[in-house]
């Protein structure tokens, strides 16, 4: 198996710290990494604007998984219930949700950003290409960057996810009408979802059209 020293870096920093009882510092580097993220992607969209009258990036939000949450996902999925396993193998402790006005913004600003020399992409899940079975559309990254720290520089794993602001509200009202449910989802409510999913996806085509026509 092959052995990969970023996360094996990551996991004796993750260990050190809880046997140090110093896990707030631990959950810090996701923090760090998240402002560093957000620093280039702001760059990435101010600069952008600049150069094309055209901002790519309508708005981004950003968060570090709960203590709690990050022990429930390690449980469900075995790893064990210490923090070095989470480190190793979650992909998404750290978040952050970039949302684009049009589908070529999605694309354009991933690009960007993966082609940044400290960036390195790990994953990609486009699910705008190939949407979920339930019609949900975003582009997942998964990717890893440099956070300098006092005494080290420590390689941190952050999930991207980009989507349209029409992808974004379909995403948004879905989770709040599926919630009650869990996963026994009617058969007929998911139908609609679905519709409700290709009509979203309507409308971008239809607002990209708009703004080839004015450019």
């Amino acid at each position: 198996m092959t052995t990969d020293p970023a996360a094996e870096d990551l996991r004796e920093a993750a260990d050190e710290l809880a046997v140090a009882g110093q896990l707030p510092r631990f959950l810090l580097m996701y923090k760090f990494v998240i402002e560093e993220l957000m620093t280039k992607l702001r760059i990435l969209s101010e600069e952008f604007d600049f150069v094309h009258q055209h901002d790519p990036i309508e708005h981004i939000t950003s968060r570090v998984k709960r203590p709690e949450a990050i022990k429930e996902k390690v449980r469900r999925r075995g790893l064990g219930g210490d923090w070095v396993s989470a480190a190793a193998a979650l992909d998404d402790i750290a978040g952050i949700r970039v949302v684009c006005p049009f589908v070529s913004d999605v694309y354009e600003v991933a690009r960007m950003l993966t082609a940044q020399d400290d960036v390195e992409l790990l994953r990609t899940k486009d699910y705008i290409t190939s949407p979920k079975a339930n019609g949900y559309r975003s582009l997942h990254l998964i990717v890893r960057i440099p956070v300098f720290l006092s005494d080290r520089v420590e390689k941190v794993k952050v999930e991207v996810q980009l989507r349209t602001i029409a992808m974004d509200f379909w995403a948004a009202v879905e989770h709040k009408l599926s919630y009650k449910y869990r996963d026994s989802v009617p058969p007929d409510f998911a139908g609609e979802l679905a519709a409700a999913a290709r009509t979203a996806a309507d409308l971008d085509s239809r607002m990209a059209a708009l703004h080839e026509r004015i450019r």
